[in-house]
């Protein structure tokens, strides 16, 4: 459910118990500003939302939404819309993305998905500034690790190669993953569905840095690293049924279909 954003600053200001003046006079503006606000006859500037949401102590998200959880299925809703056509039409998911952008404004999660219909160096300086809004206002480290390997990504691709690895070292080391400790501290059939889970995501990086070694590698031995990655693939597919669909997935991303 959104809701009315003169609502929402009106239900904040009362539960805070402050007048209208109060507030006008923190975000400068004059307290007829804000009544117009609260009975919806005008709306805030857009730059004062993140003013508004930080005299408040609320996200801007919480802002348009009463419902917080309702927002958040909304918000996976779209999300999973767009995913679904994303390959086959990605002018279609940035649209429906674009369109949920205007139900919530600034949403985290839509934003992060609406970079990955994006391309860079095209839209590489776009992309950029996307990046650089979720990584300085998301709250949601999960988020933030992901719009800095974009963003170091859109570096790459636009030839800012300086700016490459200052990006990645914002980015923490990765000592353990919840998969991996849920798969050594929990037991039965928990234990073993994380345990397959994360074998999975390590056999995909492993395939996926064979494959850097053999770009990286000049010379003689360059083909060894791609023969290696098909042999672990076989590997897997042959002795550890039901692997298949994992391996093509695989095999189809990075290694496009080819068998030895």
């Amino acid at each position: 459910m959104t809701v009315n954003l003169g609502d929402k600053i009106r239900q904040l200001r009362k539960g805070k118990g402050i007048s209208q003046e109060v507030l006008a006079q923190y975000l400068g503006v004059s307290f007829q500003a804000v009544s117009k606000w609260e009975t919806g006859t005008t709306l805030p500037d857009v730059t004062l939302i993140p003013a508004i949401a930080s005299f408040f102590g609320v996200s801007t998200d919480e802002l348009f939404d009463y419902n917080r959880l309702e927002a958040e299925r909304r918000v996976r809703e779209i999300c999973q819309q767009a995913y679904a056509c994303r390959q086959s039409d990605p002018v279609q998911s940035e649209q429906i993305l674009r369109e949920g952008l205007k139900k919530y404004p600034g949403n985290d999660v839509i934003l992060n998905n609406l970079l990955y219909t994006m391309a860079a160096p095209e839209r590489g300086e776009e992309m950029v500034t996307i990046c650089k809004t979720l990584i300085e206002g998301t709250h949601d480290d999960a988020v933030k690790y992901d719009a800095l390997r974009i963003l170091a990504q859109t570096y790459h691709d636009m030839g800012q190669q300086d700016l490459v690895a200052p990006t990645l070292e914002q980015i923490p080391e990765l000592y353990f993953t919840k998969l991996e400790c849920m798969a050594l501290l929990l037991e039965g059939e928990a234990a073993f569905k994380a345990a397959r889970q994360h074998m999975g995501l390590c056999l995909e990086q492993l395939v996926e840095m064979l494959l850097v070694m053999e770009r990286q590698t000049q010379g003689e031995g360059k083909d060894q690293y791609r023969r290696l990655a098909q042999q672990v693939l076989e590997l897997f597919e042959r002795e550890l049924r039901p692997g298949g669909e994992l391996v093509r997935e695989i095999r189809e991303e990075l290694l496009g279909g080819a068998q030895t």
